[in-house]
């Protein structure tokens, strides 16, 4: 099976090839960005899971610039950043539902034992692992603190 930095250098020559911009560009950056990450000190070469956290910081940061350009008026820049989401989440594993997320993170509380609120933290550290990359943070989070509200 290929890995993902494989995949990456397999679609950027076939988006140079389709001459598909879009594409090339993103792709680059995400190249560029998990190069970045390995030449850290400390760093080592990435396997997929980190290649997913890499994949997940740069549609976070698509994310806050798409809010800051609607926020100031440049719809073009914000349906831009929009695009390059699009073309990031293809790398995704297939993305939880919102019913299979509440099922996860009912399964979590009930591992952890959680009681309310004050229990964030604990069932955080469960669940993000469990759905890294299937999910968002912040959905996750959402959801937890949803899910622990019932229960106070």
């Amino acid at each position: 099976m290929t890995t993902l930095k494989e995949r990456l250098t397999a679609d950027l020559k076939d988006a140079m090839r389709a001459k598909d911009e879009l594409t090339l560009s993103v792709v680059r950056m995400l190249k560029s960005a998990v190069k970045y990450k390995e030449v850290e000190p400390g760093a080592s070469e990435l396997d997929d899971a980190g290649v997913l956290q890499v994949i997940a910081g740069l549609i976070k940061q698509r994310r806050d610039s798409i809010e800051q350009f609607k926020a100031g008026g440049r719809p073009e820049l914000a349906d831009k950043e929009e695009q390059e989401i699009s073309v990031l989440q293809r790398y995704l594993p297939k993305q939880l539902t919102p019913e299979e997320l509440t099922a996860a993170v009912q399964a979590s509380i009930a591992e952890v034992g959680a009681k309310g609120p004050k229990d964030m933290g604990a069932v955080m550290k469960n669940v993000n692992p469990k759905l890294q990359g299937k999910a968002e943070g912040k959905a996750i989070s959402e959801e937890v603190k949803a899910q622990l509200a019932k229960l106070s």
